[in-house]
């Protein structure tokens, strides 16, 4: 029973025929709109949880997975595995990790589970969750499926701008003060996720200037891998489309791509962000 199973939770936005071809089992967080609750991935689409957000007067919340899910699902897949890989948010951003790496050391000496703390959220943690699954579906050790995973982390770059600022304060990513202000002068806060923790940068008063600043931090990769826009519903006509332009226009050697945050990430940067992961490869 050598075979290596890989889990990973709903923030990845893997498409379920992926997660299966890949044979990746996906963890769903919980979001939830006061009392109304639904698995993220399951019960609610990114394009559902936005116009939930547009017509709800409280602000959605994402819950991890409990101790207790991760035990039954570890005990499911340890009857035909000794070895269990799961990759996880960033546990700056929830409790995912923690409940995980708490439901694994119920199965010392009995199935070797290594959880990892990826430093990112969606696209980021989607490439390293597919890294991973193809090295385990080529038989690779489960050291070394680690030691190649841990060694792309340090080269995934996440980078955003938002409108909405009382996500990021209830987060505690700015100040009541920095969010009074910063509505009040329309300043937009550029946020990197820099060892799995958002934190504001820069600010810029315009969208267009958002956009020459995402279109600069492009340009200071020598190399890149794989990139793609992130953006919302309500940002993706005329400011997604823009980006994309420009970096297609500036960097036309690379494969750029365009996708829709999922509601986890949407949680802290709100509904009307615009960002960019970027994957830089590794040597």
């Amino acid at each position: 029973m050598s075979f290596i199973k890989v889990v990973t939770d709903s923030t990845a936005q893997l498409e379920p025929e992926l997660a299966q071809q890949l044979g990746v089992t996906v963890v769903p967080l919980e979001i939830a709109f006061g009392a109304q609750k639904f698995r993220e991935g399951v019960d609610i689409t990114p394009d559902e949880f936005f116009r939930r957000v547009a017509h709800s007067r409280t602000m959605p919340t994402a819950t991890a997975p409990t101790v207790e899910e991760f035990r039954q699902l570890y005990g499911t897949l340890s009857q035909s595995t000794d070895k269990i890989l799961s990759l996880h948010v960033s546990g700056k951003l929830n409790e995912t990790c923690d409940n995980a790496r708490s439901a694994a050391s119920h199965f010392l000496g009995r199935c070797e589970i290594v959880v990892i703390d990826s430093w990112t959220i969606s696209l980021g943690l989607s490439i390293l969750v597919q890294a991973a699954a193809r090295a385990a579906m080529q038989d690779t050790a489960l050291d070394e499926v680690v030691r190649i995973v841990r060694g792309m982390i340090p080269h995934i770059y996440a980078v955003f701008f938002s409108d909405t600022l009382e996500y990021l304060e209830r987060d505690g990513h700015l100040s009541e003060s920095q969010s009074l202000l910063g509505t009040m002068l329309n300043i937009k806060p550029f946020l990197v996720i820099e060892e799995g923790e958002i934190l504001p940068m820069e600010k810029v008063r315009t969208r267009d200037k958002s956009i020459d600043k995402l279109v600069e931090f492009v340009s200071e990769f020598s190399h890149i891998e794989l990139a793609a826009v992130v953006q919302s519903p309500s940002r993706a006509s005329r400011d997604a489309r823009l980006l994309l332009d420009r970096l297609q226009s500036n960097f036309a050697e690379y494969e750029l791509d365009s996708i829709t945050y999922g509601p986890t990430l949407g949680t802290h940067i709100g509904p009307h962000s615009l960002g960019l992961i970027v994957y830089e490869g590794t040597d």
